[in-house]
């Protein structure tokens, strides 16, 4: 009786908004993804870890970032640092009531929204609890919304973009709306999938139907690869169509990303144009979805290869202060510098390559 205290006040807020629990493991017996303080310990040796999570936390964060970091910080088990963070974050709040507005679209805070769920489960905290409750009814009815129900990433211009998969799906999932997270997904890729190259453009107008622009973007890619495997995590065991068709999808994403893998394991901003800037973060990002994906039994371990290939590459990146260094940089994201999204997704990589039992290589660290 004593494990189930933390979970009192989320399970009595969940039945308060006639809510369904989430289950504490996901598709394989014993697979969690919050981190314990065991696992926080365990981190904490690997020299670049340390200063990577020192260096994040150090950044100026815009809405998303905060919400990204959260995620890091949960993962890693970092369970009080979360807590503070999402705590920090009712200082910016839409007339919504949505949390974490710092910048970005309508969508973007809601990236913290897992960060939230747990926070209020770890703390009990009231003010957090109101503040997860006002976050998912926005996800849920509050957003703006294309005819098919699929949000807008840009309220304004009614656009959708590849990094929206990251935002309400996640959230959805976690309080147990499944359905409706997948639906977001795949409203987004079907607007955004080319199934010639097997790689997501990055932006769509509604009022026009048709995408602002033709590339692909890496980033993009590596955020739809990260929701892919973050709503499988998240999915019941019962529901096994949905399951394989999340399956199919998340694999369809990396193969089309790993065609354009380059020797040393990274990629190009724009992963099929080999003009534009070879980029950090893509790499996480595909490395963090293969791992975690790996360790849940939703992808063949014939994948570990190119994700260690990319692991080895993002180190190698890590400046002497913990900075990862060539991502898409803040705060405008269109040439190489450093994020706090490059250094999540890198702890998120970290945490989840230890988790499967994947030593770290040796601590090289960039110049």
């Amino acid at each position: 009786m004593k494990s189930l205290l933390p979970m009192i006040p989320c399970l009595l807020w969940l039945l308060a908004l006639g809510l369904k629990a989430a289950p504490a493991t996901t598709a394989t017996a014993g697979f969690a993804h919050v981190g314990d303080e065991a696992h926080a310990r365990a981190l904490r040796e690997d020299p670049l870890v340390e200063k990577a999570l020192a260096a994040m936390l150090g950044f100026q964060r815009q809405s998303w970032e905060q919400g990204v970091a959260g995620q890091a910080l949960l993962e890693m088990g970092e369970r009080d640092a979360a807590v503070a963070l999402a705590r920090a974050s009712l200082v910016n709040v839409t007339k919504e009531g949505v949390v974490a507005d710092t910048g970005g679209s309508q969508m973007d805070a809601l990236m913290l929204g897992e960060t939230l769920w747990c926070a209020v489960q770890l703390s009990g905290d009231p003010q957090l609890s109101k503040a997860a409750q006002d976050m998912l009814r926005f996800a849920l009815h509050g957003a703006v919304r294309a005819e098919d129900g699929t949000c807008f990433h840009q309220a304004g211009s009614k656009e959708i973009w590849s990094d929206g998969t990251f935002t309400a799906a996640p959230l959805l999932a976690a309080a147990g709306h499944h359905g409706e997270a997948i639906a977001q997904v795949k409203g987004i890729r079907r607007r955004l999938w080319d199934p010639k190259k097997q790689l997501m453009h990055h932006r769509w107008a509604e009022p026009r139907q048709a995408l602002v622009k033709g590339s692909h973007w890496g980033g993009g890619n590596g955020w739809t690869a990260a929701a892919l495997m973050r709503l499988l995590r998240a999915l019941p065991p019962g529901r096994t169509p949905e399951r394989e068709q999340l399956k199919t999808t998340l694999r369809e994403v990396l193969d089309g990303c790993l065609a354009y893998q380059r020797t040393d394991g990274l990629f190009h901003d724009e992963p099929d144009e080999p003009s534009t800037y070879v980029e950090t973060n893509m790499a996480a990002m595909l490395a963090y979805a293969i791992y975690e994906s790996v360790r849940g039994g939703w992808l063949p371990d014939s994948y570990l290869p190119a994700a260690d290939r990319m692991r080895i590459a993002v180190r190698g990146r890590v400046d002497r202060l913990g900075f990862v260094q060539g991502v898409a940089g803040a705060p405008r994201f269109d040439s190489p510098g450093i994020s706090t999204e490059g250094q999540a997704f890198f702890l998120l990589m970290e945490s989840s390559a230890r988790k499967l039992g994947t030593r770290a290589p040796a601590a090289t660290t960039a110049r």
